[in-house]
């Protein structure tokens, strides 16, 4: 068996990471531009987002690319403080006419847009007027989206709201290890949490009031807990164990983060959030939940890897060591394709909505050869290991509705700068020279079979 006929091969990109163009044709500065500027640079060899892949200037020659790659469909983020330059206010026409046409060069090859509205690059000027812990701040995102519904809308019908909240606002605001950089405490991050949900709530309100047939979905991320055997007991210790939140490391979970999106209530049975987390909502917070949770078109996973769980004695579950020897990506994530199974699975059942894999990828040691060609057999094995897992679960029921790739360049992989590589397309960065690599020739046949032959 094979992916539905209608699948959504695609690939995709954030706009901090390869745009470049960081301070031309009235671009303020984000978040990220700061952090890696201030106190010497938070990155990996003071690298920044300045040039990354110059896809500002470079769009035409990147979605003739793609058109040679054969997706059909391409996910991609908007910088916020490119069409709004104080985030909030007038707008920024250049900012408007650069997404234009590329939306419009996306259409006359065939390839349909999928905007991701918010990919972690915040406007510094709504930081600097307390970002996502200021109670205007859900207003400030349905504001943007009303710009951005206008403009698009008429060519543009898939939307993404947010992307990997778990890592924008926990590793932005709580561990304090991507822009800005700030360490809250748990009351500040639960006032945050809210407000990023009526941000949310109120932003698929407004692309339904403006984009008619809109598709809308979400996208966060999580490792997957696997189970060990396919008993029945390490497989519900497995799920248990995913649909729950860990105290000490709190900002991993599914649950906190989807809840209330998709189900329209935060998980009051888990014991983290009843005894620590709920005392910091505001006050009547589930009234909030019918601005919340809107009906979604789809669910979105950032999916990269997974652990190992099975069942105690008692049938509670016990973490367990991958193999001595399992396989480690460039950047030391174990290889586990079976997150691709078991992660779609769990979710499926608990959201009951279409699932679509919004990332999904790894970093390779990729070098241009003496042929001058990228050989990345590691990568062609990791993505085919992955999708035969995914095509398992859809074979089983799962209704998987897409697949992105990340991503389609080598690009600005935010702390580690430009020190690993995840494209299918190889960049020198000295240059902007684009080379295509092996696993783009293989991704484009997978697509051509529509995963038939996997």
């Amino acid at each position: 068996m094979a992916f539905r006929k209608d699948f959504l091969w695609g690939v995709g990109t954030s706009a901090y990471q390869i745009e470049g163009a960081a301070m031309e044709d009235g671009r303020s500065p984000s978040v990220w531009d700061q952090y890696c500027h201030e106190d010497g640079g938070h990155i990996k060899c003071g690298h920044t987002g300045d040039v990354a892949c110059d896809h500002y200037h470079r769009y035409k020659e990147d979605v003739e690319l793609m058109r040679q790659l054969g997706i059909k469909s391409y996910r991609f983020s908007l910088s916020w403080s490119r069409i709004l330059p104080n985030g909030i206010g007038a707008v920024n026409q250049k900012g408007i006419d650069f997404y234009n046409n590329l939306i419009d060069a996306l259409l006359e090859n065939g390839i349909t847009p999928c905007i991701t509205l918010f990919h972690w690059d915040y406007p510094y000027e709504l930081q600097k007027k307390g970002a996502w812990l200021n109670p205007e701040s859900a207003d400030w995102f349905a504001y943007y989206t009303e710009v951005v519904a206008k403009a698009f809308g008429d060519r543009v019908k898939w939307f993404i709201t947010l992307n990997e909240p778990q890592c924008f606002l926990g590793m932005g605001y709580y561990d304090g290890c991507n822009a800005p950089g700030k360490r809250h405490s748990l009351e500040d991050m639960a006032l945050m949490l809210h407000n990023m949900f009526l941000a949310h709530g109120k932003s698929v309100i407004t692309i339904r009031k403006y984009v008619q047939d809109a598709k809308v979905g979400y996208a966060p991320t999580c490792g997957v807990n696997m189970p060990l055997t396919n008993s029945a007991a390490d497989i519900a210790a497995a799920k248990k164990q995913y649909l729950s939140i860990d105290p000490a490391a709190w900002i991993w979970n599914v649950v906190l983060w989807s809840d209330p999106v998709v189900l329209g209530r935060y998980p009051e049975e888990d014991p983290f959030f009843a005894q620590q987390f709920r005392r910091y909502l505001p006050e009547n917070y589930e009234d909030d939940m019918q601005i919340i949770c809107q009906p979604l078109d789809f669910y979105g996973q950032n999916i990269y890897n997974g652990s190992l769980w099975q069942a105690d004695a008692a049938g509670e579950p016990m973490w367990t060591a991958n193999p001595v020897g399992n396989p480690r990506t460039a950047n030391g994530w174990p290889v586990t394709p079976d997150a691709l199974y078991w992660g779609p699975k769990f979710l499926y059942e608990r959201y009951r909505l279409p699932i679509m894999i919004t990332e999904n990828g790894l970093s390779c040691h990729d070098m241009v050869s003496l042929d001058g060609k990228v050989h990345d057999p590691n990568r062609i094995d990791f993505t085919h290991r992955y999708l035969q897992a995914l095509k398992r679960a859809a074979n089983e029921g799962v209704d998987i509705l897409g697949y992105y790739h990340w991503s389609l360049l080598d690009n600005f992989e935010w702390g580690a700068g430009y020190t690993e590589r995840f494209g299918l397309i190889y960049v020198d960065y000295a240059t902007q020279e684009r080379i295509k690599k092996d696993s783009f020739d293989w991704y484009r046949s997978v697509i051509e079979e529509n995963g038939e032959y996997l």
